[in-house]
């Protein structure tokens, strides 16, 4: 099993979710945060001059795949969260060693 974080747009998410969709891939987690990579922030135009925004607003999408569907949520990710531009963002991907269902206490795949 993997674990997939993807640090993405926040209004690319719906089309990432889509994505993630049509692959069968339905459960995740989606955070709101806030960081900055390689850009270091944005500046910006105010009235009272410019200033600098140096962190962004973000979402983290997680999921948890088995092993043979990691390759295929990954891509699905990257089509949804692709804009072309600066700060689309990144994906980590960490083996999973264990998953239980509370409810049912099944582990491993089937508590996906």
């Amino acid at each position: 099993m993997r674990k997939i974080e993807a640090i993405i747009r926040p209004e690319k998410l719906e089309d990432v979710k889509s994505a993630l969709e049509k692959e069968g891939i339905i459960g995740m987690t989606v955070s709101e945060v806030k960081g900055r990579g390689c850009q270091g922030g944005i500046s910006l135009q105010w009235r009272a001059g410019e200033y600098k925004v140096d962190l962004l607003q973000k979402v983290k999408v997680e999921v948890v795949v088995k092993e043979e569907d990691y390759e295929k949520a990954v891509q699905a990710i990257c089509k949804g969260a692709k804009t072309g531009k600066i700060g689309d963002g990144k994906i980590f991907i960490y083996p999973l060693e264990e998953v239980i269902r509370v409810r049912t206490g099944e582990r491993g795949e089937n508590a996906i």
